[in-house]
């Protein structure tokens, strides 16, 4: 799954002399949480509405309603955006995505081409959508936990099993845990999970938990 797949393409943009009460206004309009900046088509910043939001009326503030609307009125954008920007391709995993947002704890990425070029923007949002449909949940399947030694022939064990009852896996997931195991999610269209669940067991691969989740 790669970002160009589920970025939003062509994003809106604003410029760095657009004034922090237009830029505010276009976010409110079109329930936006982040702009690029963008100057003779060259990214230069990326502004937030936390950003926006900390330069706006507060009751802490000592300026009256007026002054500090004539402030915001001649604040631009390039006073308070953020200048290093955090950049992916459009060829890079989601994966890859979700982790440079997941280590600098920040909910979005700006898309640049080879020319550096704005092209689309990924947000923590279309991580979440990719997460659900990798794990096929709209289609409702039954989903299985199981935890497994650390050892060669796992997976070949289990997937056995489902080939022996002539089901396909709709997601094979694995998980390490903190005692050296691994957590298996398998999520199929299983009609019979007691009969599932028991021709596991009887391999030494107990089911710990089974849910239904979706349609």
């Amino acid at each position: 799954m790669i970002v160009s797949k589920r970025m939003t393409a062509n994003p809106t943009t604003v410029t760095s002399t657009t004034t922090v009460v237009d830029a505010l206004q276009l976010m409110r309009d079109n329930k936006f949480r982040r702009l690029p900046v963008v100057d003779s088509g060259k990214l230069v910043g990326i502004v937030t509405d936390r950003d926006l939001r900390e330069v706006s009326a507060s009751p802490a503030t000592t300026l009256s309603v007026f002054e500090l609307n004539y402030l915001l009125a001649k604040m631009q954008i390039k006073d308070i955006m953020t200048k290093k920007v955090l950049t992916i391709s459009a060829d890079a995993t989601v994966e890859e995505a979700a982790l440079v947002m997941y280590n600098n704890k920040i909910g979005g990425l700006v898309v640049v081409d080879d020319n550096l070029q704005v092209i689309g923007i990924l947000t923590e949002t279309d991580i979440f959508k990719a997460f659900v449909d990798a794990m096929g949940l709209p289609q409702g399947k039954t989903r299985l936990s199981i935890f497994v030694p650390d050892k060669v022939g796992v997976v070949h064990d289990i997937s056995g099993v489902f080939k022996e009852q002539g089901i396909s896996m709709g997601s094979f997931v694995c998980y390490p845990t903190d005692d050296g195991q691994y957590e298996v999610i398998i999520r199929a269209d299983i009609k019979d999970v007691k009969l599932m669940t028991d021709k596991l067991a009887a391999l030494g691969y107990p089911v710990h938990h089974t849910a239904q989740i979706g349609n």
